[in-house]
């Protein structure tokens, strides 16, 4: 369903949407993606880039009745991308998630804030999907109180998030491994080729 490994090796595509770095690090449930980017802010070739992290897991702590209105949580979390994405202007950022993944989760929700997918993806120049440890099996995939997910829902909302970035040209995916040092050294090696590439 999914590319792979191999994907990975072939070389990050840099874009000029602005001639600055705009990245998006996106996956279902349980693919790393907030170890990536802690991990992330710390490495010299990222010192000038802003991360911003997920937003849902943000928003069902604060308000936990968003689980009972999909539409406006969704709705919002595509509001709050876009207004601090614009808010940098032209300073580099990867970022936990991006505008499309409501699109993933919801639908209609591409209608309901009036765009379409390709205004979204002019917003990126790369995105990188993790894989999730929900296909390794139950013994590497664990819930939390925010988590809610069952193994068969994380793999369904894995493809719903394929299915929407993979016609991006800067798409790029990264397996999930039973290590994962393996696979944060796969994705630093493809996002640092990136962030290196003469602009």
């Amino acid at each position: 369903m999914f590319p792979s490994r191999l994907t990975v090796c072939r070389g990050a595509v840099t874009l000029r949407y602005g001639m600055i770095h705009r990245i998006v690090i996106t996956g279902a449930p349980a693919s790393g993606k907030t170890e990536v980017l802690h991990r992330l802010k710390g490495h010299p070739a990222f010192c000038d880039f802003v991360f911003f992290d997920e937003l849902a897991r943000r928003l069902l702590a604060e308000d936990p009745q968003y689980r009972q209105d999909w539409r406006r949580f969704h709705g919002e979390i595509y509001r709050r991308q876009v207004t601090r994405e614009d808010q940098l202007g032209a300073r580099p950022f990867i970022t936990d998630r991006g505008t499309a993944d409501a699109f993933a989760f919801q639908r209609e929700t591409i209608h309901q804030v009036g765009t379409t997918l390709d205004r979204e993806y002019r917003r990126y120049t790369a995105v990188v999907q993790l894989g999730s440890t929900a296909s390794l099996g139950e013994t590497y995939y664990q819930c939390d109180e925010i988590r809610r997910e069952s193994i068969a829902q994380a793999i369904s909302i894995e493809g719903a998030i394929y299915d929407i970035w993979r016609e991006h040209p800067g798409y790029r995916w990264v397996d999930a491994r039973i290590d994962p040092e393996e696979k944060y050294t796969d994705c630093l090696k493809l996002l640092t080729d990136l962030v290196r590439r003469p602009r």
